[in-house]
């Protein structure tokens, strides 16, 4: 059995950060099979995506993205003891994989890993949220940053501090380290979203079942585009998601919501919250 395999959904992006997303995961020296799933119109990319250790589907249509990376993770689910869903504008360094690997298999509880996310400036990205109100989506999307600033600030968690171990509700669809057997008994991702909102849905659903961990003591970098500010058809996929989201989990009246951030609030999982050894994981 592998020790952890990954997937990259792709849609005609820059070969560049898809090759250099590629080589992070490749050059660990505990992965498996990287699968690339080409939802682009051609497959101008597959040229990238010939190296050894790497299968390239071609679907010649957008699936969605997490249609795309249920095809990698059924193929691999049984073969594998995690597996990362990761993102093509990603890069990390080459023992990221292996911290996180043994910081998982220290926390059998956890069903799903994410570690601090910086931009290409270096500035901590914002990625650990507490699970949305149609209010904290609404106001990020549509207002100025400044007017709803503090209400921004409690859904980002950014009192934590971003420096100890949290157990957050929803992490980041960016580079989600997945344990399979939480897979298993949740679920994969729901191909009802075609777009945004599949990676909220998802770590929800593990997060009721198992810890999902911010692990800070490593770090990836993230050139995080946010492409539904820049393009229309984005920005229609992200409210057909959001509204998709509201109407399967409850809009208003949603009291698992309102518990489950209640405690993320409250238990920030400082370091006294778990065992001083789990914060310097080292690989045996």
């Amino acid at each position: 059995m592998e020790k952890i395999t990954a997937s990259i959904v792709v849609y005609k992006n820059d070969p560049y950060l898809l090759r250099r997303a590629m080589d992070s995961f490749l050059r660990s020296t505990i992965t498996g099979p990287l699968t690339i799933i080409d939802n682009s119109p051609t497959d101008e990319l597959r040229p990238s995506c010939n190296c050894a250790n790497v299968t390239y589907l071609f679907n010649n249509r957008n699936l969605g993205y997490g249609k795309g990376h249920n095809l990698a993770i059924k193929r691999n689910l049984d073969q594998t003891r995690y597996h990362l869903v990761l993102n093509p504008d990603v890069s990390f360094e080459a023992d990221v994989i292996e911290k996180l690997f043994y910081f998982m298999e220290s926390n059998p509880k956890a069903g799903l890993a994410m570690p601090k996310v910086l931009s290409p400036d270096g500035h901590i990205q914002m990625l650990c949220k507490l699970l949305p109100t149609p209010l904290d989506l609404t106001t990020r999307r549509f207002l100025p940053k400044n007017w709803f600033k503090n209400k921004n600030e409690k859904y980002e968690m950014k009192a934590s501090g971003y420096g100890n171990v949290m157990n957050v509700p929803f992490l980041s669809g960016c580079f989600m380290f997945l344990r399979t057997e939480s897979i298993k008994k949740v679920g994969l991702f729901d191909e009802r979203f075609f777009l945004y909102a599949e990676d909220t849905d998802l770590s929800r659903r593990i997060h009721r079942q198992f810890e999902t961990l911010f692990y800070p003591e490593t770090k990836i970098n993230h050139v995080h585009a946010r492409g539904s500010y820049k393009d229309l058809r984005l920005t229609f996929h992200n409210i057909k998601s959001a509204i998709q989201y509201f109407n399967k989990w409850g809009w208003f009246f949603d009291e698992e919501r309102h518990l489950i951030n209640k405690m993320a609030n409250t238990q920030t999982r400082r370091a006294n919250d778990i065992d001083p050894k789990l914060r310097e994981v080292k690989a045996a």
